[in-house]
């Protein structure tokens, strides 16, 4: 084989995994593997049955798994409604995000084995592969209460009436109007339900319901059930026929876990993950990185300003985390001076909460990684989902979805799943 067709494989194993999976079943590493692709250094032709292996067992794999149905991701951030629907049998067959970070996230976790579009508003929805469920997290900027604050001291629309991001929601109407799954999943801010005095909320549910003809049911979700985050949002969710689903066969754990469940283990304990290495934590020390520490002027800054707004009777201010509490909602802006979420060092200044523990307070397992710099990664994991909310919301969904198929494909009834 010459070193021609040994790249024309790499490219075909790329498709498929990312870098770092084939460097590890080649034993290189990611960026000699990154070298082969740009053609700085030439393909060992010696690689040709390592990546051959890869992908006949990918395609074994694709034959034998158990996908119960088939989804698209729209607005997919860092794939975090993708990983809980997977988790209950289901098939990502395309997928929408514009942020080139995001996307690069995303591509090292979920590998890029289907389409990948980046805008979604021009793309035609007749093109979008056919699929069972639509998931869309669709951009909460014009509906959340920080969002709107902004955009009114900017003098700019918000809600429908921003036309960047507000009118986002038809597309995703668009999209289900043209290939009416069997059902769809959405996901915003509490704050869509109030904004412009409920208007906006009715135009939603009037399009869903009365235009697109989908049982609609909705209920806002508190992360906290589920990792030590206060954070409230809205999942609506749809079917194409009247199911029996109903919001009464969640399983919301009453014993919130607290803080200390997703830091850094000082004694010993702190997993070692090659993909981290000691980005986040000296495993040496057993120390978390002294970097995420706030500087003597950032920390003299923040206590000023909060006395400042205390003084005029605001509840503006850091926000103080302790190991037995529950954290403030994690935002997109952590990435500034983390002042929502500081962690308590005892007579140290406090800290920031690192990426990876980021990733644990949105529920994702330490499998995830974190391709980016912690400036892109806090912004990418305070827009993303507490996961596990996902996966719950997504348990029950999933048997209706199947009845469903099953009702469109052999007449099957559709038949009421019993949940433990």
């Amino acid at each position: 084989m010459t070193h021609a067709q040994t790249l024309e494989l790499l490219k075909q194993a790329r498709s498929r995994f990312t870098q770092r999976e084939i460097a590890e079943r080649v034993g290189k590493n990611a960026k000699t593997v990154g070298r082969w692709e740009k053609g700085e250094t030439p393909c060992p032709t010696m690689l040709e049955p390592a990546l051959r292996d890869m992908l006949q067992t990918q395609a074994i794999c694709n034959v034998t798994s158990d996908h119960r149905f088939r989804f698209v991701d729209l607005f997919a951030g860092i794939g975090g409604i993708r990983m809980g629907f997977e988790a209950h049998g289901g098939e990502c067959v395309f997928t929408s995000e514009w942020n080139d970070f995001s996307k690069k996230t995303y591509i090292e976790n979920y590998g890029d084995h289907h389409h990948f579009v980046g805008d979604i508003v021009p793309f035609p929805a007749e093109d979008v592969p056919d699929h069972d469920v639509l998931l869309g997290g669709f951009p909460c900027q014009p509906f959340s209460i920080a969002g709107v604050s902004k955009k009114n001291s900017l003098g700019r629309p918000h809600g429908f009436e921003c036309t960047t991001q507000g009118t986002l929601f038809f597309d995703v109407a668009r999209m289900i109007a043209t290939k009416r799954p069997a059902a769809f999943l959405l996901e915003n801010v509490k704050n869509l339900l109030s904004h412009d005095k409920g208007n906006t909320f009715k135009v939603i549910l009037q399009t869903l319901r009365d235009e697109l003809g989908y049982d609609v049911h909705y209920k806002v979700i508190d992360g906290q059930h589920f990792t030590p985050q206060h954070r409230e949002r809205i999942i609506i969710v749809g079917f194409r026929e009247k199911t029996g689903f109903s919001w009464d066969d969640l399983h919301l754990p009453t014993d919130s876990p607290r803080l200390a469940s997703i830091l850094h283990k000082t004694d010993g304990t702190e997993p070692v993950l090659s993909w981290d290495e000691d980005r986040f934590f000296d495993h040496k020390k057993c120390v978390v990185q002294p970097k995420y520490t706030l500087t003597p002027n950032l920390w003299a800054y923040l206590q000023a300003y909060a006395e400042k707004h205390r003084a005029a009777g605001n509840g503006f201010g850091f926000g103080m985390a302790f190991s037995d509490s529950v954290t403030r909602t994690l935002s997109a802006r952590y990435h500034k001076d983390g002042s929502e979420i500081l962690v308590n060092q005892d007579k140290k200044r406090p800290r920031r909460l690192t990426p990876r523990e980021c990733a644990r307070l949105m529920g994702f397992p330490d499998t995830f990684r974190i391709p980016v710099s912690d400036t892109q990664a806090y912004r990418q994991f305070g827009n993303s989902v507490v996961m596990p909310v996902m996966r719950e919301v997504a348990r029950i969904m999933a048997p209706h979805v199947q009845a469903l198929i099953a009702h469109e494909r052999d007449g099957s009834p559709l038949a009421l799943p019993l949940f433990a």
